[in-house]
């Protein structure tokens, strides 16, 4: 029996029961020194173990009548995220690990084992594990007194409801962009990721700051308006947001080495002029993304990498045991070099022509263009033509030591062009509805290009061979058995229904064929959009069966939200007209998205 709102579990135990819990104030026990050999010789705490006590009474009453045998004080192990460690080290090749099980290892163990050895013996595990990988953390979370309070957090959230969006309390401002302070003087609320504080949105002056910083709700949240606000000045204006958490290496050589392991780590070519930014996937031999990025050629021999937030220690490591050990060729981990600030909004090239003496027209800066410039006074900006989003506006990467005076000069200009702050809550609405996939959340090392809709993103016969190749050429010739597809959900109440967040059921002709791996409402559909993927199966036999165009086309949707089926339109392709002017919802014709 689990009692989550008493903190206690209870279970048979030679005749009688044994019973423990969570309780809220946890004690660490490696705090003043004590060796780790003592932990089989704690003393009984009963003042420590009433409330759970209470609680177990509470829920089973007769037994005031019976006799306690025996306290047992004895420590357990938890991580930083409430999740397990395993995986092979980053750093010390054939070392595995696998550890803190948050006090469920029965309850991990067989599959834990399973997906461990098979990464042992095979070189990868048979299901995605990234969200247990020991390369999700890095050397930040290694810090005694960081594990120290965050634990203590982490180990009463066991028995808690945790709410779409929330975020862990300790720990915080360990990594800062230089613009912190100026942020979040400017009502920046926020959120962390791999250690490093980003903008989830910013609170307007006048709004309830403790009221919308305590709302917690699986509905319509508090900040809807406020974000729906960011959204549409990122599309009639110009917004700042600042992203200066994605991870970012420089990688070149004294010859041609740099490109030539590229092109056979890559899936795309990147054998393009200098200035160019390419898209593409880093992936392992079966065609799935172990890293999605896109990399930008500065010279012949010298490329700038930027990855998702989380990647900084997976990628490393991928990168360090592929390319050759050669003198000649070197990486460099740049993130924290670089403030990166993204200027989203048809007004960006605006605000940017004003603040630099180079030329920033589609005719002098094409899509997918990189140029070193000056902004202000700033000399050696990074500036790129590429947002993440879909909408027009460019990337900047700013030596630090720039940062607060490019921004200064980036906010002062755009003031007569409506320029505002953003969050990443609006980068998420944008970037769902223009059908963008994001690695660690839709895409995994067990999703290839083929099966969602990147095949532009790679070059199969660019000259020469790259990992995952073969198995490529085996999807393109033989179909693929999930395809990524957009729902746009019909009949669902924004105001009234539970909100879809990820992972829920997608149903087709009333059969479950996948889930939801990213979900966000559209301000520009005024509808909720929701991704994930479909499978086919043989109705008969189970056999899984390749999906067809004709397949995700044919079919009635619906998604299922806490157990309320709410009915969807399915697309493979994104808007292509549909966010060029803004339409009004009643304007749209749900019917005729699968012929645009």
């Amino acid at each position: 029996i689990v009692d989550p709102d008493g903190r206690i579990y209870i279970r048979n135990w030679q005749g009688g029961i044994l019973s423990g819990g969570f309780e809220k104030n946890p004690k660490p026990l490696f705090t003043e020194g004590r060796n780790q050999l003592e932990i089989q010789n704690l003393q009984e705490d009963w003042d420590h173990f009433e409330p759970l006590l209470s609680a177990l009474l509470r829920r089973m009453p007769d037994l005031e009548a019976l006799q306690i045998m025996q306290l047992v004080n004895c420590p357990e192990s938890f991580t930083p995220d409430m999740r397990c460690i395993m995986g092979e080290s980053p750093t010390v090749r054939g070392y595995f690990v696998l550890a803190g099980m948050n006090s469920a290892g029965i309850s991990y163990g067989g599959g834990a084992g399973k997906y461990l050895a098979e990464w042992m013996v095979n070189g990868y595990p048979s299901e995605n594990v990234w969200p247990l990988d020991l390369k999700r953390f890095g050397t930040l979370q290694s810090s005694r007194t960081f594990l120290r309070h965050r634990v203590m957090e982490v180990m009463p959230l066991m028995c808690d409801l945790k709410v779409p969006r929330w975020d862990f309390q300790t720990g915080r401002q360990l990594r800062t962009s230089p613009l912190y302070d100026r942020l979040d003087a400017q009502g920046a609320r926020w959120m962390e990721k791999h250690g490093f504080e980003r903008v989830k949105y910013f609170v307007p002056p006048g709004k309830d700051l403790l009221d919308l910083d305590q709302s917690k709700t699986f509905y319509k949240p508090d900040w809807f308006d406020i974000v729906g606000s960011e959204v549409k000045c990122c599309k009639e204006a110009v917004c700042v947001i600042d992203m200066s958490s994605f991870t970012k290496f420089e990688i070149s050589s004294t010859g041609d080495q740099a490109l030539e392991s590229l092109q056979y780590l890559f899936s795309n070519d990147l054998d393009v002029p200098v200035g160019h930014v390419v898209h593409t996937g880093m992936l392992n031999e079966k065609g799935g993304y172990e890293n999605d990025c896109s990399i930008a050629r500065l010279s012949k021999r010298s490329f700038f990498m930027i990855s998702p937030t989380d990647q900084q220690v997976h990628c490393w490591a991928w990168l360090k045991n592929r390319l050759p050990d050669d003198s000649n060729l070197t990486m460099e981990d740049v993130t924290w070099k670089y403030t990166a600030l993204n200027l989203i909004g048809p007004r960006a090239v605006d605000v940017l022509s004003e603040l630099s003496y180079a030329p920033i027209t589609p005719e002098h800066f094409p899509s997918l263009f990189c140029k070193e410039m000056s902004v202000g006074y700033a000399n050696g900006i990074r500036v790129m033509s590429i947002t993440h989003t879909g909408e027009p506006g460019f990337m900047l990467y700013i030596p630090i030591e720039y940062a607060l005076h490019v921004y200064n000069e980036v906010m002062n200009m755009g003031q007569k062009y409506g320029i505002r702050n953003a969050g990443y809550y609006a980068l998420r609405s944008l970037r769902i509805e223009k059908f963008f996939a994001f690695w660690g959340q839709d895409l995994d090392a067990f999703t290839t290009p083929m099966e969602c809709g990147r095949e532009f993103q790679v070059k199969l016969e660019k000259g020469m061979q790259f990992v995952g190749q073969e198995a490529l050429l085996e999807q393109k010739q033989n179909g693929v058995y999930k395809r990524f597809t957009m729902f746009i959900l019909e009949d669902h109440d924004t105001d009234m229904d539970l909100w879809p967040w990820w992972g829920e059921p997608i149903f087709r002709n009333g059969r479950y064929v996948g889930k939801t791996t990213s979900s966000a409402y559209s301000y520009t559909l005024e509808r909720h959009v929701c991704l994930g993927f479909v499978q086919h199966f043989d109705e008969k036999t189970g056999e899984e069966l390749v999906v067809t165009t004709d397949f995700i086309n044919q079919g009635e949707y619906e998604i299922d939200i806490a157990g309320q089926r709410f009915q969807a339109k399915a697309k493979l392709y994104p808007f292509s007209s549909l966010f060029t002017h803004r339409r009004r919802k009643d304007e749209v014709e749900l019917s005729g998205y699968q012929r645009e």
